[in-house]
């Protein structure tokens, strides 16, 4: 399988760990427990968040993903990382102190039963650390299809389509507005005790355009928790699982 057939499927994970992944860490860190926790990480690509979580905070990870291929990758520093679906995760109910769903529910076959799964397997008082696309973001950055032949890289303006039009044009991919998703997390079991639409790293644009880049993205950044986070990248939410 080529790496543009694959990325239709599952989306590309983080091969390099850059300014914009530690800025993903470090809000985990305000929001939930990873030092000397029992922590999950549910779709982990190569294993990039999973092997930093291990090496700073806990000997306790434990991870899985449903792509063969990225498993064995992760498997680096993560040897017991597992091949499985996100709708039957292989492990016990009220195992985790925190559960980490990074860019991936938009991705699976079923986002509520994966959801579902991740709470069982949370601990009572524990968290979820949720980060998805918003779907007011400009572009699809997971490609589209047309005429049947999948175009790798970031669509303009699909996402702003009804979306029948726009499920035609990115059926492989889901993106969620604000109230999609607290609506795919309204259960007696949650609480949202964090949600904020978060602007990307740009790591590209400033490796390419450098300072101007930088003051962009640090521009973007200010927005955030106001009304010009709308066309944010993802929403990152934090969801406790109620006793």
């Amino acid at each position: 399988m080529s790496h543009s057939e694959l990325a239709s499927l599952r989306g590309e994970p983080s091969y390099i760990w850059r300014a914009g992944q530690e800025r993903r860490l470090q809000m985990m860190t305000r929001w939930a427990r990873l030092t000397n926790a029992h922590v999950l990480v549910a779709g982990c690509g190569v294993g990039m968040y999973a092997r930093q979580i291990r090496s700073r905070f806990t000997d306790f990870v434990e991870a899985f993903d449903i792509e063969i291929d990225r498993v064995k990758g992760a498997r680096a520093g993560l040897p017991h990382a597992l091949v499985s679906a996100g709708e039957s995760i292989p492990f016990a109910s009220n195992t985790f102190d925190t559960v980490l769903s990074h860019e991936v529910i938009e991705h699976v076959a079923d986002d509520r039963l994966s959801l579902r799964e991740m709470f069982r397997v949370t601990k009572p008082g524990g968290r979820i650390l949720l980060f998805c696309p918003n779907r007011w973001y400009p572009f699809e950055t997971h490609g589209h299809y047309w005429k049947g032949e999948y175009h790798f890289g970031n669509s303009p303006l699909i996402n702003y389509l009804p979306k029948p039009w726009r499920d035609r044009l990115a059926p492989h991919v889901r993106a969620y507005t604000a109230r999609d998703i607290r609506r795919l997390l309204s259960t007696d079991h949650a609480e949202i005790v964090h949600h904020r639409r978060i602007y990307g790293g740009y790591d590209n644009i400033i490796a390419r355009f450098g300072a101007p880049a930088v003051v962009m993205r640090n521009v973007a950044y200010r927005f955030e928790g106001t009304l010009l986070d709308t066309w944010a990248l993802s929403h990152f939410l934090v969801v406790e699982k109620r006793s």
